[in-house]
């Protein structure tokens, strides 16, 4: 006999609103874990009307995101929010309209157009080793979330359409000022129970209209830029140097597969998810080596190796070769996932192990714990990058199986390979050359985890060290 999401454990209730008033949603994921711990790894919630289920097991999670986009999709208030802002691209899409735009895009990420990103990759992780350098030498206290942020976004906007913005080097930047607001405008909206933006507007929903309204006309201009060097430059059709102009020449040799609004919604997309995941993973990545100097250490050695004279990495070969920088930065995601809840719906009538699922539910997947459980991973909350140097991924209780910081199934990150490179490219750039002196919260406790669609450290700042004569490039 199925069971009822009714049957269920979980938290009390109220009786209209249910644990509305009790979800705490910069700390929600949090709270969610720790009721986790209480009431098993499957349990129940309910917000007003809405009925929410909410799983921990990694079996259970790899199976729901294995029957995306068919039976679970993302929230439907959050297709609407989307369309309201024009703004999401694949990353709202769900169905056949996912499925049209994928190939599109995909294009952009495919080995060959990473390899064309490199210059521009290079260039700005040169950039971010001047400014700390300049830092070490000034014995200066920075932002490690703002340092991060500002090269996130560097790279970004010149891999996804090719202009050099250069926050590192010019304070303030219209569409890095606008977009940092997008997200968390976003998860607020999401996490409501009732869409009062659509009937009255307060002072904080008018901000983000003006800021909507701004990156629209800031990305038009660059969506009419991206195609002005097509046509100049023919040959870039066959070899794009940035993922707008792949995305508008696979357009153009498919005829209308994506639309105006689906490049305006990618150009969004690569910009914003790509600024905060990137960021978020690489301050608590960096944080934890500051905390474990015998990983650090072995850091420095293979940077050193690897780079030789060199300050910054050059080639994708050179950043295949950075195998414990990316045990560092998977071992991160372990411990500190960027994106520690995901929220689906139920497209259909489905069922969870024996638990009936009716259409519309929704439903709360803990990404983080099944990936430091004890049962599963020895010294599961320790921070050791060599078990993914292990050759133990055909087994069940390999990291690589229980931890899932991309995502899953068919709806896996498509920037995932990209995140990486930009990863391998700071930590090692870090390694070769600098003492990471401080970093820490000015209390010294460690940092907390805020929500705000991703999760990053709050409060961490950066005091790094270096010799007095290295050459600044």
């Amino acid at each position: 006999m199925p069971t009822s999401i009714g049957q269920l454990p979980g938290p009390k209730e109220s009786l209209v609103l249910g644990h509305l008033l009790q979800l705490k949603i910069p700390r929600l994921h949090l709270q969610l874990e720790g009721w986790a711990r209480t009431y098993g790894d499957i349990y129940r919630l309910r917000v007003a009307r809405q009925q929410i289920v909410v799983i921990s097991r990694t079996e259970d999670i790899a199976t729901v995101l294995r029957a995306r986009p068919d039976t679970w999709s993302r929230p439907r208030n959050f297709a609407a929010i989307a369309r309201e802002s024009d703004a999401f691209g694949l990353f709202a899409a769900e169905g056949d309209e996912w499925r049209r735009q994928r190939r599109m895009v995909m294009s952009g990420f495919d080995p060959e157009h990473l390899r064309n990103y490199m210059p521009t990759l290079t260039r700005v992780t040169r950039r971010l080793r001047r400014r700390w350098i300049a830092a070490a030498h000034e014995k200066a206290i920075m932002d490690l979330q703002g340092e991060l942020m500002r090269y996130s976004v560097d790279a970004a906007s010149g891999i996804s359409y090719g202009i050099d913005i250069n926050t590192l080097e010019n304070a303030q930047s219209e569409l890095h000022d606008n977009l940092k607001h997008m997200f968390p405008m976003v998860f607020h909206r999401m996490n409501l129970p009732f869409a009062y933006w659509r009937y009255f507007r307060l002072p904080s929903d008018i901000a983000h209209d003006r800021r909507i309204a701004t990156l629209h006309r800031i990305i038009g201009r660059i969506i009419a830029q991206g195609r002005e060097r097509l046509r100049q430059n023919p040959e870039r059709r066959e070899h794009p140097t940035d993922l707008l102009e792949a995305m508008l020449a696979a357009r153009d040799a498919d005829g209308s597969a994506l639309s105006e609004s689906d490049i305006t919604g990618n150009v969004f997309t690569m910009l914003t998810a790509s600024e905060d995941t990137t960021a978020n993973t690489l301050a608590w990545t960096i944080y934890l080596l500051h905390e474990h100097p015998e990983a650090w250490q072995q850091l420095v050695e293979e940077a050193r190796s690897v780079l030789g004279d060199a300050p910054v990495a050059q080639s994708l070969d050179e950043l295949r070769q950075m195998r414990y920088a990316e045990a560092c930065a998977s071992e991160a995601m372990r411990l500190r996932p960027v994106a520690p809840l995901l929220i689906l719906d139920a497209v259909h009538d489905t069922a969870i192990r024996d638990v009936h699922i009716p259409q519309g539910t929704r439903l709360y997947l803990l990404m983080r714990p099944g990936a430091v459980d004890d049962s599963t991973i020895d010294a599961a909350r320790a921070f050791r990058p060599e078990r993914w140097l292990a050759d133990s991924a055909g087994s069940v209780h390999s990291p690589k199986r229980l931890s899932m910081p991309f995502g899953a199934g068919p709806r896996l990150c498509p920037g995932r390979y990209l995140a990486m490179l930009e990863i391998k490219l700071v930590l090692s750039m870090l390694a070769r050359d600098f003492q990471l002196l401080e970093v820490a919260t000015p209390d010294g406790t460690p940092p907390d985890e805020v929500l705000e669609f991703t999760m990053h450290p709050v409060g961490l700042h950066l005091r790094l060290g270096t010799d007095a004569g290295i050459p600044v490039d």
